[in-house]
Order: structure tokens, then C-alpha cells, then sequence
């Protein structure tokens, strides 16, 4: 099926990183890699071939690494590959790692210029994989871990991150009537709503009392700009959450559709925002990087923000409400995966690392607060920053 000038999922060779290396842990014919499988390979692979014809040869389990949400697998035969997405095991916060949410969205998004994974089966049965899971097509293609983009030569960079920005203009112009969508979340308000939320989870799952996020929690409220806007939101659009063409800037599928509702666009545009050029260095510490410089050369936040409100013609702009509300909210969601961390059912190993920057990120927040109109100047400074205190 044709997505506009965006190639469809498609079968090929696998370029995702699987966590850990093959290991001879074989269960009749079929075989699990990857530090943490922890599904039952004969399980999943007999309910596979019930449901889709004529795969062929033995069945390959393999982890995917990275990612601090819902647990994901590579299932490889001979002839095609397809990716389990699943909810994590154990207490979860309510309304947390919505897979069947996810499902949902992707499914009503196929037909439309939006580069999705093409859904092929959502299951509650926990008999099967633990917990609820979906079953998509694999996209053969380049995920980069760390927003900044690592390896890919300075004169890449610029139009993989255009595309990016087209690729989220494409998703806030979708008709969500049209595809299905128009009752998937609440109309207006999305501010107001979104803050109530992540200060509700903050208070559920925070570890420790921080000054920061309590000015936040006061702050945010009192200064939600006036204009409203209602269309799909990915929740957690960044480079990241993308599968690039493993030679060419094209993005072949946007991923993690977990957080996504209707809402305000300045959401997902201030969150991207803020993990290329507010987020970086932090990301690369977390993931073990051996040198920290998470600048992206080539391209400046305004200009990313520019080229999307050309693509998306809205006449929104983008303010220091939304990237603080954005490094809120961050903060909040890596508190929940620390929390989970401490609770021992968190999905990656360096989840426990997450907290320790949640009060950088409320500190970067604080400094949006009273950044005035040079706010975009201030916030791009993280993207250069060296190694942040106390990490």
C-alpha cells in the first residue's frame, strides 16, 4: 500500500540492535538471543503460525535494546520478521503502557501519509506472552538511541532532521474524523488536562521531594497560553521514536505510539525540542557514551521549528510554556521508570539511571520559567553542554 512519497513497511534484512549476542538457547527448533528474553520462544511461536500462513524455517527470539517503555522482541523466520510489542510484568501506574492503544492509533494511521509499521494482531490473553502484546511488520532501517544523531556526518543531519519535522507536520494534519480518530482522546483543553496528569503521576511515583518541580507544579497551571488546538499527538515524537531509510534521510516509520492522544501540536513539537537540543547531554551520559557532545551541527531549534510551521501552516508558535511543560513532563516520566526501576519490573537495565536526572531536567524547566523571548537561545545551550553535575 502506498504512503504518499513515504516507502510502507516493509520485510528485509534486520538493523535493529538486539540486545547481547546469539546464544545456542534452542527449545526444539526455535531459538532466543539477547540478555532478558523472558518469553517462552515454543509459546509464542505456535500461536504465530495459527494465525499467519506459510512462514517458514525455525523461529528467532531476540530482545531489542533500548527503550525504557514496553518490552519489545524481534521474531525472525526464514521469510519474514515481525515485532512483539508487549506490556511490561508487574504493578504498573494506571493508564501506563497503553499497547493496545498503540495498536489502535498505528492501525487507523496506516492508510494515511503517516509512516507507520503495518499492525497485524493485538492480543490480551496473558497465557500467550505475559501480558497483553501486538504483533506488527518489521521496517528494516537505522534507530538512533540518542536524539543527537550519533555517526551520521554533519551534512546528513540536516535533512534527516527536515524530514523529521515534515514527517510531524504530516501526523498533526491528518483528519482524525476521517481516520477513525475522532473520539481517541478529549477535544481542547489538553494543557489543562496534560498537566493535572503528569503532576498526579509525579506525586505517585517521586522518590525524593524536589524544590524544582514544586515551583513547577504551581507554575505550569498559571501560564497555559490561550490558544487551543485539537489533533492526533504522538506523545513522544523525537528522532529516537523513528526508523530512518538505512541509506537516505527518509523516515520509514515513526514508533512508540504509547503517550499518543489528541491534543495540541506545541506538545509534540516542544518535546522533540527539547530531547535534540535541551536533552542531549544527558542521554548520551545515560547511555554510557564515551565523550558527551550531543550538539547538533547544522541545523538550530529555530529553524527545526520554522521548517515544521511551514509544513504543518499552523499559525501556533511555539513558547516557553511549552518546552518547560515538555522537561516537566519528562521529568515525571523518568521518575515512573525509576519508580519501576526500584520495583524491579522496569523494561531496560539503565532505568534506575533515569532518576538521577530529573532534577535537571526540573532545573532546565525552572530556567524556561523566566527565559522571556530569547527562550529558544537558552534552551539550545544544553545542546553543546559538557558532562551535567552529578551525574
Amino acid at each position: 500500500m502506498a504512503k504518499g512519497s513515504i516507502p510502507a513497511a516493509r520485510p528485509g534484512g534486520n538493523r535493529l540492535e538486539a540486545a547481547g549476542t546469539m546464544e545456542s538457547n534452542t527449545r526444539g527448533n526455535s531459538a532466543c538471543s539477547g540478555a532478558g528474553v523472558d518469553l517462552d520462544i515454543d509459546t509464542i511461536d505456535s500461536f504465530v503460525r495459527d494465525r499467519i500462513p506459510d512462514l517458514e524455517g525455525a523461529a528467532r527470539l531476540h530482545r531489542v535494546q533500548g527503550g525504557q517503555s514496553n518490552p519489545t522482541y524481534i521474531i525472525a523466520y526464514d521469510n519474514r520478521k515481525l515485532v512483539l510489542r508487549r506490556r511490561p510484568d508487574g504493578k504498573l501506574l494506571p493508564s501506563a503502557h497503553a499497547v493496545g492503544r498503540e495498536f489502535f492509533v498505528q492501525k487507523a494511521l496506516w492508510p494515511t501519509p503517516v509512516a507507520v509499521p503495518r499492525m497485524i494482531l493485538h492480543c490480551t490473553d496473558p497465557a500467550v506472552a505475559g501480558t497483553e502484546f501486538y504483533l506488527m511488520e518489521h521496517v528494516e532501517g537505522r534507530i538512533f538511541h540518542q536524539d543527537s544523531l550519533p555517526g551520521v556526518e554533519r551534512r546528513d543531519k540536516r535533512p534527516m532532521l527536515f524530514n523529521l519535522a515534515e514527517m510531524l507536520a504530516r501526523i498533526h494534519s491528518v483528519d482524525i474524523a476521517a481516520c477513525g480518530l475522532g473520539r481517541f482522546g478529549r477535544h481542547g483543553s489538553y494543557f489543562q488536562r496534560q498537566t493535572r496528569r503528569w503532576s498526579g503521576q509525579w506525586r505517585l511515583s517521586k522518590g525524593r521531594e524536589l524544590d524544582d518541580m514544586d515551583r513547577l507544579l504551581h507554575w505550569l497551571p498559571d501560564n497555559i497560553p490561550e490558544d487551543d488546538s485539537t489533533t492526533i499527538v504522538h506523545g513522544d515524537y523525537r528522532s529516537g521514536n523513528v526508523i530512518y531509510h538505512p541509506t537516505e534521510p527518509t523516515v520509514l516509520a515513526v514508533l512508540d505510539w504509547e503517550l499518543s492522544t489528541l491534543g495540541h501540536p506545541m506538545a509534540d513539537l516542544a518535546h522533540s525540542c527539547a530531547y535534540i537540543w535541551m536533552m542531549g547531554d544527558l542521554q548520551a551520559n545515560i547511555m554510557g557514551a564515551s565523550s558527551v557532545s550531543a550538539a547538533i551541527e547544522g541545523l538550530t531549534m529555530p529553524e527545526f521549528v520554522d521548517a515544521y510551521c511551514r509544513m504543518a501552516a499552523t499559525e501556533h508558535r511555539l513558547t516557553n510554556f511549552h518546552l518547560a511543560f515538555a522537561l516537566f513532563r519528562n521529568a515525571a516520566i523518568y521518575e515512573g521508570v525509576a519508580d519501576r526501576a526500584r520495583r524491579g519490573n522496569a523494561a531496560a537495565a539503565n532505568a534506575a539511571s533515569l532518576g538521577r536526572v530529573v532534577p535537571i531536567l526540573a532545573r532546565r524547566a525552572v530556567a524556561m520559567t523566566t527565559a522571556g523571548e530569547d527562550f529558544m537561545s537558552i534552551a539550545q545551550s544544553h545542546s553543546s553542554a559538557g558532562q551535567p553535575n552529578g551525574l
